[in-house]
């Protein structure tokens, strides 16, 4: 009987028509502001065309209506994203006199996701996704199975060429959405489509939305490249992948998942042994970078309820203080996902929550299922709150060294490092910092800046390893002191401060050599974890001098790899006179100035972030504790070396 109601209510729910498509605006503010409605107009902006186009095959499949999605790079810079879902309706939608697909591909706030029963959960950009892809690409295609019959409409700019017609008939159901990027709109030449940030993407959707088949094809290359992703497990295998080499400090994961005032909430964490938290959020499969409600109620429960089993069990005494928010997140990894109707992003990119109801779910849910887990496992309970308890030692401990530090007037930014050669500038947008290896590099790199703009700090040795140290420790060690205090932003979440940046571009400059990548390898590892604002907002360069010099008689070029190297050197004759450079220190300073240094002529590479939980795990397997996944990575890709200096 029950399975007969539940057969009926699937099929009452899974009316998808042209009633169902509500219109609230036109299309034309998109193409003005795109901006707006996708982020940006570089490299984000062009693959968020390709999520807003996923979401709304993932909606189909959350909604149980399909169960395999593929996307594909095309030739042409074009994008292909099917599914087997029900197909976006094409009969005559009576508010706008158009079909129903032709509506949804050209008007702004047009979906099923207002006011309808088409989708109770969706992801799509407020319903908005589809039609501004739409607008934003040069040409699209929309093709959809339904009713026996293949419909399609090509549309450019958001302008249909012309009416929805039936090219053929087809068995089944689902929709194909083919659209290229408009190169008036993503003008930037360097951003293209990158198959490995697809790749990332969709296997985290795939984790969020378990028991459907995405697959990843490349037709560009012969012969064509194609990946599947299929997960059972959902966000427990998620948990595992996010752990990868980081070792879990106990040997129980926590798993929740529970339905509140009609918000599914499901959770999942351990703690690992690894010092760095790692929090996921998603609301309706959407990554919410920013956080929001729902991670706040995970954080306050998460707070609250190790407080209240620390004191039940004697862990903190009656004269102890409580337990802070920080101290429960070192080595923490979790993923907190929901399901909401109506989900209120801040932003059209929606990096943030601001549902307030999923803040009470998520800490009731969430906070009720914790408590359980931590009274039927003891064990795991033990070493959790003896993880937190450490954590809060060393911020008492880092506390009091940043106290003496500041007292001293070390890190207030009032009293610059000595070493450090600053620029006249006090301009930061126009100002440069170097960090350089050694006495040599910074006595070159002094004589060859622009003192008015270019400022040099030469460290000493390497720095240390922040992946394995705590914040008392890192302020312990005087190169780490130099760096904070010349950069001015101040570190951690409670004292940095972005706006007190001192220099706009931030640059890496070593020696091009096994220690130069060790030394570029530890700042980068100490700029992630804790100043990744600067890397977020666009601060941070590598500086790449060249490898050589090629000369005959007053003719000299500089190069930046071997292959540049033969060449020159198959030009000019076995007569031409090849200089290595191991050491900035061996170029004189006009030399280095003209080839590293120089605005109008330098390479400086830029450092982002395209998958923060792939930055994060690399880091963990390059610099953390454990030392047979560093052995592993190094004896895979030792053939891939070059340039190695022993």
């Amino acid at each position: 009987m029950a399975k007969k109601k539940e057969q009926q209510n699937k099929q009452n729910n899974s009316s998808y028509t042209a009633k169902d498509i509500y219109v609230l605006e036109g299309l034309d503010p998109v193409r003005k502001r795109p901006g707006m409605y996708i982020g940006s107009t570089g490299v984000d902006g062009l693959h968020h065309l390709i999520w807003e186009v996923l979401d709304n095959s993932i909606d189909e499949a959350m909604a149980g209506y399909a169960n395999e999605i593929t996307v594909s790079l095309l030739p042409g810079n074009r994008v292909k994203c099917t599914d087997n879902g029900r197909g976006i309706p094409v009969e005559m939608h009576s508010q706008t006199g158009k079909s129903a697909l032709e509506t949804v591909m050209t008007t702004l706030h047009a979906g099923g996701k207002f006011g309808s029963e088409a989708y109770k959960i969706s992801g799509g950009l407020h319903g908005v996704g589809v039609s501004v892809v739409c607008a934003l690409s040069k040409y699209m295609r929309a093709e959809v199975c339904r009713d026996n019959g293949l419909y399609m409409q090509e549309y450019v700019k958001g302008v249909p060429k012309a009416k929805v017609k039936k090219v053929d008939v087809c068995k089944g159901t689902g929709t194909t959405i083919i659209f290229e990027p408009d190169e008036e709109i993503f003008k930037d030449k360097d951003a293209k489509f990158s198959l490995k940030r697809i790749l990332t993407h969709v296997r985290h959707q795939t984790y969020l939305t378990p028991k459907v088949k995405m697959v990843v094809k490349d037709e560009t290359v012969s012969p064509a490249f194609s990946y599947t992703f299929y997960f059972e497990g959902g966000l427990k295998s998620y948990l595992r992948y996010l752990l990868g080499d980081n070792e879990p400090k106990h040997e129980n994961p926590f798993y929740c998942k529970a339905e509140r005032d009609n918000i599914v909430v499901e959770t999942v964490l351990q703690y690992a042994k690894e010092m760095e938290c790692f929090e996921e959020s998603f609301a309706n499969n959407i990554g919410t970078g920013e956080g929001g409600t729902h991670l706040t109620g995970f954080r306050t429960a998460l707070t609250r309820v190790i407080n209240d089993y620390a004191r039940k069990n004697g862990y903190l005494k009656e004269k102890d203080e409580n337990l802070l928010g920080n101290d429960m997140r070192e080595g923490l990894v979790a993923v907190v996902s929901i399901k909401i109707r109506e989900p209120q992003f801040e932003g059209q990119t929606k990096a943030k929550l601001g549902n307030t109801e999923a803040k009470a779910a998520v800490e009731g849910v969430f906070g009720e299922a914790f408590s359980d887990y931590l009274e039927k496992n003891p064990t795991d309970a033990r070493i959790i709150v003896e993880n937190c308890l450490l954590s809060a030692r060393a911020r008492r401990a880092a506390k009091a060294a940043r106290t003496t530090i500041l007292r001293k007037g070390i890190l207030d930014g009032l009293t610059l490092p000595g070493k450090l050669s600053d620029c006249r500038s006090k301009d930061a947008s126009e100002s440069e910092l170097y960090i350089v290896e050694g006495d040599s590099a910074g006595g070159s790199s002094r004589q060859a800046r622009d003192s008015r703009y270019q400022a040099i700090l030469p460290l000493r040795g390497k720095i240390l390893n922040v992946e394995k140290a705590r914040i008392d420790k890192m302020l312990s060690n005087e190169e780490i002191r130099t760096l904070i205090t010349a950069i001015g932003t101040g570190i951690g979440e409670d004292d940095f401060d972005i706006s007190r940046l001192r220099y706009h571009k931030i640059v890496i400059m070593t020696d091009a050599d096994v220690d130069g990548a060790h030394i570029r390898t530890l700042l980068m590892t100490f700029f992630y974890r804790q100043m990744k604002a600067l890397i977020e907002e666009g601060h941070l360069y590598i500086a790449q001098p060249p490898l050589y010099r090629i000369a005959k008689g007053k003719e000299e070029y500089y190069v930046f790899s071997e292959d540049e190297k033969d060449a020159k050197v198959k030009h000019f004759g076995q007569s031409a006179k090849v200089t290595r450079y191991k050491g900035l220190g061996e170029m004189n300073p006009e030399q280095l100035w003209k080839t590293t240094m120089d605005p109008s002529q330098r390479i400086m590479l830029k450092v982002n972030i395209d998958s923060d939980i792939e930055a994060h795990k690399m880091f963990v397997k390059l610099m953390g504790e454990e030392v047979e996944p560093r052995r592993e990575f190094i004896e895979r890709h030792a053939r891939d070396v070059k340039n190695l200096d022993i």
